[in-house]
């Protein structure tokens, strides 16, 4: 019985992914019928739209699936509902919006937000929003990144050090070219981290609250298009060569009240090789450089995905994509670090018309640092100057999407604990055209 709270996320998982596997066994059933009827195609339709998309489209506003039901270790099980309206109400205005509610800590987050379309052509918007959410603790995202709906999501079942921020932004967003989008974002926030922390510095003195004014600048560039697979992606991306992404930030100390000065640059790249045997390999390398006056709520992680638990049994969950399998969740932190990782796919083994696996060998590897580290009180973590190293094998699509992933950490961060150094945890691929 799920009557544990550290269980609930794992019932929570598997309902989630029950229900994907239930409909996607109804939906290949109903797309197999020789002549469906109207309402099985309808309705699978709009299903099959609504799980691609993560929109439930009515006449005049989207609903946004991404807030239907999360869960998390702080939150418990957040649930609300949110979306945006569509070209039924205008062309060149929108309205969006969410609003949510976490049961264990017992609070409403929302966001509202109006964008207009100030140039056709260039399709370029202005936006103006609201938030008052949380976002989790070293986590760094780049803003030209498109929207990108999961079912769930597997590293947020396991996340609890998250920062509350109340956040007034302005953006204007614009594709320069088909193969060049850039924005730029100005935000004012209060931040209150959820975790014991304070920020000391030796001259603005100590906060365990603080403000932010913050101008933030990105590009991506992709290369022209030619269908290629990502192993990262739920469907087919296509891309040629590489993909680059840029970002800089700026903090403004004063401004607004802001009480830090810090600047950031991001990098990522991503590359695919298609080969003649039909295998696929993608490396991705990101990087990010911050100077200045910076509380840990805005520097970096390497996006860990491994809970803090004693047997490889109680850490198992759920693989994520980009994610770090053996490195646990609030252990390492940078203000300068560059990640890679390598994926191999090779071609599905054809054992019958209903099992497929497919084989992913995966590599990596992380290096960082951190100055100042005595600033950051009341929190331990460990630096990555030495570098991380992790190997993994994926089986996926073994039974209805499911398949099986096992990582090991060695090199310098290698534990002593030989378990320690394990995780395995199983992997969940929905592909309806399958």
């Amino acid at each position: 019985m799920c009557v544990e709270p550290y269980d609930m996320k794992y019932c929570f998982t598997l309902l989630l992914l029950l229900f994907a596997v239930i409909f996607k066994s109804e939906a290949q059933n109903n797309l197999t019928h020789l002549s469906p009827t109207p309402i099985d195609s309808i309705s699978t339709s709009i299903f099959s739209k609504a799980l691609e998309s993560g929109y439930i489209d009515t006449r005049y506003f989207n609903f946004d699936l991404r807030y239907l039901i999360k869960y998390n270790q702080y939150e418990g099980f957040r649930t609300g509902f949110g979306g945006v309206t569509n070209s039924n109400v205008s062309d060149v205005i929108k309205f969006d919006g969410y609003v949510v509610y976490g049961f264990l800590d017992e609070a409403f987050k929302f966001r509202i937000g109006s964008s207009f379309n100030i140039n056709k052509k260039s399709n370029t918007w202005l936006s103006f929003n609201y938030t008052d959410d949380l976002q989790e603790i070293g986590s760094s995202k780049f803003i030209t990144d498109q929207r990108f709906f999961q079912l769930f999501e597997p590293r947020l079942l396991n996340i609890e050090s998250f920062y509350k921020h109340i956040t007034k932004a302005l953006s204007i967003e614009r594709e320069i070219t088909n193969n060049i989008y850039t924005k730029a974002l100005f935000k004012t926030s209060f931040i209150d981290p959820k975790i014991n922390y304070s920020y000391n510095h030796e001259t603005l003195g100590v906060f365990d609250t603080y403000r932010l004014s913050l101008l933030i600048i990105a590009a991506q560039i992709n290369s022209s298009s030619s269908s290629k697979a990502s192993l990262t992606a739920s469907k087919t991306t296509k891309l040629k060569g590489p993909k680059f992404t840029v970002q800089y930030t700026k903090s403004f100390s004063k401004l607004f009240k802001s009480n830090f000065s810090f600047s950031k640059i991001d990098l990522r790249a991503i590359q695919l090789f298609n080969h003649s045997n039909n295998h696929i390999t993608e490396l991705v390398i990101r990087g990010g450089l911050a100077r200045g006056d910076i509380p840990i709520s805005h520097t970096y992680h390497a996006y860990p995905n491994n809970v803090n638990k004693e047997t490889i049994l109680q850490r198992f969950s759920v693989a994520g994509t980009n994610s770090f399998e053996t490195m646990y969740f609030n252990e390492f932190f940078s203000d300068k670090f560059v990640t890679l990782q390598l994926k191999h796919q090779f071609n599905p083994i054809n054992i019958s018309p209903w099992l497929k696996p497919e084989i992913v060998l995966i590599y990596r590897y992380a290096l960082g640092d951190m100055s100042h580290i005595e600033r950051h009180e009341f929190i331990n973590f460990n630096t990555l100057d030495k570098g991380y190293s992790e190997a993994g094998l994926e089986i996926n699509k073994l039974f209805f999407g499911f398949g099986l992933s096992a990582a090991y950490r060695h090199g310098a961060y290698h534990l002593s604990n030989f378990e320690d150094n394990f995780a395995l945890k199983f992997t969940f691929n929905l592909n309806l055209n399958r």
